[in-house]
């Protein structure tokens, strides 16, 4: 057993001044002074929170290992104070069968320093034309189907993938994008400031249109959905709407896209997919976060070579890397900053109601019983972003030198310290230089 001392814990929206006693397997108690001759982790002048959880995360090993692996990737989010996330299915081989997926639970298994849980595939080879044995995949503990990178094409196919969904009780998280709104070599959103740089754009129907179809199927088969990085004024409306029915429907929206703008595109690094849209939809996303239309907080954390992001703007691949920046630009942003949001409300975006949508009973909050997974954080200490730093192989951000409050000090998950600021790895443990 183990105890951290000193540090002001968030327990029930509150920062309270606390000791946390927990073992590998749960959290044992939690007292104002806990006796007791335990080996102490020390959180004095920092903030305890619980660890973030992010359900969208590109590690692209296998196939695509000189982008980043599933070591550095996690890594990259035991940085950012991501002790849980869920893993997408882009990945060569694609995890479309129980044999494959074996493979790749394994492969998990051996390399990840965090919690992570890998999506399958809602297609074969996530094509629109064949769903995945959704069945065979549920009794292995996978629960969640995407196919992200792409929107399934048909309506056909989808209303197909639901129904498995609903008879196995898992969630389709869907990547909505109809192909049919985006030329090819767009690249940003279809806007005057972005056409006048030369840019093609890339709609707000794009997202929108099949997400109201996706919307229209959930209504008609009853299944658990979840949208994947809302971008548009449009989609939020329709999210809000299918929850006015009942529908057992959720949202994410992106760090990039609660912080930044068409007009703030200047090249590869500000290309995402979906892309950055107008200061209407910006708000329109902070507003359905905070009314409930949006529900919490992912990545779409998306690592890419230095070479591959030099391309010409129509060339280069969609994608950054945002991991390990996340909590500080929103924390000095709308904590901070714009006293928008408490602590309380960033941290249950990021760890409480990512976590209960996605089934981690023991997940996201700091209580009796449950999981042993910590950030510590020092919620006064400013500093500047530096890519070079980053535990990711990936460096593409658009939030190179910014300056940010809230430095995370130290990752633990399930019991054990995954990263500590200066501090070295030794067999995925922390130790000091």
């Amino acid at each position: 057993m183990q105890v951290i001392r000193n540090g002001l814990v968030l327990i029930e929206d509150e920062l309270k001044p606390c000791d946390i006693l927990f073992d590998e397997n749960e959290i044992i108690d939690i007292q104002e002074h806990i006796e007791g001759d335990y080996p102490e982790i020390d959180a004095k002048g920092c903030a305890v929170l619980p660890g973030f959880v992010d359900v969208h995360v590109h590690l692209r090993e296998p196939g695509h290992t000189e982008k980043e692996t599933i070591e550095t990737g996690t890594k990259a989010a035991a940085h950012g104070g991501f002790t849980s996330i869920f893993c997408m299915p882009n990945v060569i081989p694609f995890p479309d069968n129980t044999e494959t997926m074996k493979d790749y639970l394994h492969l998990i298994d051996e390399k990840a320093v965090v919690r992570t849980y890998p999506y399958a595939c809602i297609t074969k080879q996530e094509a629109s034309k064949e769903v995945v044995d959704m069945k065979s995949l549920s009794q292995m503990g996978i629960h969640w189907f995407s196919d992200d990178g792409v929107g399934v094409s048909t309506r056909e196919v989808m209303k197909q993938a639901m129904e498995q969904a609903k008879d196995c009780d898992a969630m389709i998280v869907a990547h909505t994008e109809d192909m049919a709104y985006r030329k090819p070599g767009a690249s940003v959103h279809e806007s005057e400031v972005t056409a006048q740089k030369g840019w093609l754009g890339i709609p707000s129907a794009c997202e929108s249109a099949q997400l109201i179809r996706d919307l229209g199927i959930v209504e008609e088969v009853g299944c658990k959905y979840h949208a994947c990085h809302i971008s548009a004024s449009e989609s939020v409306e329709a999210l809000r709407q299918a929850k006015q029915k009942g529908l057992d429907v959720t949202g994410e929206v992106t760090v990039h896209h609660l912080l930044l703008e068409d007009k703030d595109v200047q090249g590869p690094n500000w290309k995402m997919n979906p892309p950055l849209r107008s200061h209407a939809d910006r708000m329109a996303l902070i507003e359905g976060l905070e009314n409930g239309s949006l529900d919490f907080i992912a990545n779409d954390h998306a690592p890419h070579t230095q070479e591959e992001k030099n391309k010409p703007m129509d060339k280069c691949p969609f994608g950054i890397v945002s991991l390990e920046t996340c909590f500080s630009l929103l924390y000095t942003q709308f904590v901070v900053r714009e006293k928008r949001w408490t602590l309380a409300q960033l941290v249950n975006y990021m760890s409480k109601k990512p976590a209960e949508r996605f089934g981690l009973e023991k997940a996201g909050q700091i209580k009796k019983g449950y999981q042993p997974d910590f950030v510590i954080v020092d919620l006064n200490e400013e500093y500047v972003i530096d890519a070079s730093q980053f535990e990711s192989m990936g460096k593409n951000t658009p939030f190179n030198g910014w300056q940010v409050f809230g430095k995370i000090k130290q990752t633990i998950v399930k019991a054990q310290t995954v990263w500590k600021a200066n501090y070295i790895k030794i067999n995925r443990i922390y130790e000091k230089v």
